[in-house]
């Protein structure tokens, strides 16, 4: 059954950018937008497995530092061309925790 778990708070994930929770399903980066809005995806491109947490994020989406791919912080899901998709977890805010589905 799954569990929800407050994580963090939104301001301690820096706007434009991630934090890494780890799980035993490994990394998982939780991101914020420049209008709050909170995603998580695991932590690791479908591409080449770089750390997404590393990545650049630009509306609601993040690029790969190591080779530039594009996810959807909604979905997972590369940008076309690209074809792929990194693990996407549920997350809610409720004020100003942020709570991860486990």
């Amino acid at each position: 059954m799954a569990e929800w778990k407050m994580i963090c708070k939104v301001e301690d994930i820096p706007q434009l950018g991630s934090r890494v929770v780890t799980s035993a399903d490994g990394n998982i980066a939780v991101f914020r937008t420049s209008g709050d809005e909170v995603f998580a995806l695991r932590d690791k491109c479908p591409h080449k497995g770089g750390a997404l947490s590393l990545g650049l994020v630009h509306g609601t989406q993040v690029t790969c530092p190591m080779h530039g791919w594009k996810l959807h912080l909604d979905s997972g899901e590369a940008v076309a061309p690209d074809v792929g998709c990194a693990r996407r977890y549920p997350i809610r805010v409720e004020g100003n925790a942020v709570f991860l589905e486990i």
